[in-house]
């Protein structure tokens, strides 16, 4: 499975975005998709995941302002109410049957640039 994400950009403080992640390859065989965020210096953290039951689950950060879905071909990200804090690189990231959770496949990243 490879997945390609999209949907970065600058936002001003408050603002939201919506984040778009589009798997290819096997894609019958995902699991589950996942949002994760990086800033320079610090380690990828989880932002949010679905299963393909739909079940969801958030970082604490993410709980109340960020959503994530899942249509039959894009996982989406929606952020509200941006703050500069938010400012990172985001990866989608797909989990795979039969693989480990680490095992999965990452995207090249977006972009979220938030200003004060």
């Amino acid at each position: 499975v490879q997945v390609a994400e999209s949907g970065g950009g600058l936002v001003q403080h408050g603002g939201s975005l919506t984040l778009s992640c589009v798997p290819s390859g096997d894609i019958g065989n995902i699991y589950a998709m996942a949002w994760y965020r990086q800033t320079p210096g610090e380690q990828r953290e989880f932002v949010a995941e679905i299963t393909n039951h739909g079940a969801t689950r958030y970082a604490d950060f993410a709980q109340g302002r960020f959503s994530i879905s899942m249509d039959s071909k894009t996982t989406y990200l929606q952020m509200n109410e941006l703050q500069p804090k938010d400012t990172a690189d985001y990866f989608c990231y797909a989990v795979e049957h039969g693989r480990s959770r680490d095992d999965g496949s990452w995207g090249q990243g977006t972009q979220v640039s938030v200003s004060p």
